[in-house]
């Protein structure tokens, strides 16, 4: 699966995306969010507060309850703001 980082989640982690084999426990985006902050300290400081990261499915906003089968790309970036 592609994973891709967006703003200050990129910087934090370090990369802007990479392609990763997941567990078979990682079912949802929610279990993904907790798989990655395994994954190092870039990865816990850039999602320590999972709420506020939204997520994308195949260029598909989607919640933290979706399930991921079959998705392709899923793509994390922080919340924005604009004026």
């Amino acid at each position: 699966m592609k994973l891709v980082y967006f703003a200050w989640v990129r910087e934090r982690i370090g990369t802007a995306e990479e392609t990763v084999e997941l567990p078979k426990s990682v079912e949802t985006v929610g279990d993904l969010l907790g798989w990655l902050k395994t994954r190092g300290d870039g990865y816990d400081a850039a999602l320590a507060e999972p709420d506020a990261i939204r997520v994308a499915l195949d260029h598909d906003h989607a919640d933290h309850d979706a399930r991921i089968a079959g998705v392709r790309e899923v793509a994390f970036f922080p919340p924005m703001t604009g004026g």
